[in-house]
């Protein structure tokens, strides 16, 4: 445990974020309360961010320039100087929140835990622009102290409980755990809105983010944990259990115009229990065993193609060479078989179903997939004919198994290019296609099974499954899930079902009539 925090908190970097620290209790001119902030700005969030990011020398370097200028700002608070050295926390916090970026690029929306990471390193960019408002005297319609009180918002429930919350779901995996996540996420911003725009929208957000306070002080309680950093955590998170009922009391007093907890208040207690049970408890909760991420980088092969499919000649009659390799084809009627290995022996008609509530982005999106040529349906639900064929794509340019293309138009309109392969993780054989689009792919891994005599293609499944986009070195999942259901009318009819849903809500529908020719 004394191995661990040793190597964790005394780095060079945070040792001098700490002398700092010091020098600026002992000596600045500045209110005592804005050390509240100052010890986030040279302590908490860089000994939190040097948990989670692994620094070369350069990235220490840009820590040590931010720490000399939050120091020197207390006593030069003023006039061009105080700006251009809020500047240049400002740009930390840029740096910052790029590797936030890099890493959710690195893996997308999966794994809830890590991305409350990739979010905590983000917001400490909102939290840098706040304060710079706050230096630079800028006029953001609230008193400068408010401002000031969202910057430390923004540094102390935004960016440290989020890393926080997501080193807890390395431990800690739930559904119950997913749902608090999400609230707490969102809560910093729900709270900034409320405040600026509607007390209402406050007094709700506060007690969504009561909720997943208490609910995640519950978690802790009930997850094992070593027995020194168990007791730091929920000392942590027992405290925000705390200091949340003052910010209620607070945003309520505000509704009902009684004020209950002033700001003179708010800072004594509210900050004091944040910057010491919360802030310098939870750091130490960490530094005494930091958890390994549980996301694994994805392994499975994807297509190098990127841009507009140079197309071959050479025709391909289906979009698999056997059904059979995805899945036990004896309990499918032989029409389905048939249709996946012998694709250019039928008719596709199709009628597109847009959900109400996403007309207007799919009419948005309209332009855009006529100039790609790609993902490019109509927005009328009308039956329409796809015509299509389908070509061989060379394995050196694409990168993987056998690829092809399936090529569909309407009314010589290209609609889909997809290319069909396939790859193999732990005996389970997916379907792996690939739609490029400018200076990307998108992938769909679909994962087969069979049900009732039906074929079922989902990218809503554990493995591989799942749709992602590659940009560049990126490969990252969307929050997209496909499901296909395949059913055989009789020996030369299919009927076929596209359901696609982005967070979990529906938003396309393509029903399929397949005829054999």
């Amino acid at each position: 445990m004394l191995v661990n925090l040793r190597n964790n908190l005394c780095s060079p970097v945070l040792v001098l974020g700490l002398v700092l620290s010091v020098v600026c209790y002992l000596f600045s001119p500045q209110p005592e309360y804005m050390l509240l902030l100052t010890v986030a700005q040279l302590i908490f969030v860089p000994a939190m961010v040097k948990m989670v990011i692994a620094f070369n020398k350069a990235g220490d370097a840009i820590i040590v320039v931010m720490m000399v200028a939050i120091t020197m700002l207390h006593w030069w608070s003023e006039g061009s100087v105080a700006i251009g050295l809020a500047l240049i926390y400002v740009l930390y916090t840029v740096f910052i929140a790029i590797q936030g970026v890099k890493r959710f690029l690195q893996r997308g929306f999966t794994n809830m835990a890590e991305i409350s990471i990739d979010v905590g390193l983000i917001y400490i960019f909102i939290g840098g622009l706040w304060f710079f408002a706050f230096i630079a005297n800028i006029d953001t319609g609230f008193s400068s102290l408010i401002t000031w009180l969202t910057a430390i918002h923004f540094h102390y429930s935004a960016c440290l409980l989020a890393i926080s919350i997501g080193l807890f779901g390395r431990i800690h995996n739930s559904r119950w755990y997913n749902a608090v996540v999400v609230i707490l996420l969102t809560g910093p911003l729900l709270v900034a809105l409320g405040i600026t725009f509607s007390t209402i929208l406050e007094i709700v957000s506060v007690v969504l983010y009561i909720a997943a306070i208490y609910s995640l002080f519950f978690l802790a309680l009930k997850t094992k944990l070593p027995r020194g950093q168990g007791l730091l955590l929920r000392i942590s998170y027992g405290s925000l259990c705390v200091t949340i009922l003052w910010s209620f009391m607070y945003a309520f007093g505000h509704l009902i115009g009684n004020v209950y907890v002033g700001i003179p208040e708010m800072l004594k207690f509210h900050g004091f229990m944040n910057g010491v049970f919360f802030g310098s408890v939870g750091v130490l909760a960490w530094a005494v065993a930091i958890p390994e991420t549980t996301h694994q980088p994805f392994q499975f092969p994807i297509s190098q193609i990127r841009g507009k499919l140079r197309e071959q000649s050479d025709p391909h009659p289906g979009l698999v060479d056997s059904l059979s390799d995805f899945v036990d084809t004896t309990k499918l009627p032989h029409t389905i078989p048939h249709f996946y290995e012998e694709t250019n022996h039928y008719r596709l008609r199709a009628s597109v179903k847009w959900k109400p509530w996403f007309k207007p982005f799919a009419l948005i999106y309209q332009g855009l997939s006529r100039f790609m040529q790609q993902l490019n349906l109509p927005f009328s639900s009308k039956q329409i004919e796809m015509t299509g064929r389908i070509v061989k794509v060379d394995e050196l340019q694409d990168g993987r198994l056998a690829p092809r293309a399936w090529i569909r138009n309407i009314d010589k309109q290209t609609t889909f290019v997809a290319i069909y392969s396939k790859h193999t993780t732990e005996q389970i054989t997916y379907m792996n296609i690939a739609l490029p689009l400018p200076f990307s792919t998108m992938i769909g891994v679909l994962y087969l099974y069979e049900d009732n005599g039906d074929l079922h293609l989902t990218s809503n499944h554990d493995g591989d499954a799942g749709i992602y986009l590659a940009i560049n070195r990126f490969l990252f999942k969307l929050p997209l899930h496909e499901h296909f259901t395949i059913t055989s009318k009789d020996e030369a009819t299919l009927t076929a079902v596209h359901k696609m849903r982005i967070f979990g809500l529906a938003f396309l529908q393509i029903d399929y009539q397949i005829t054999r020719k």
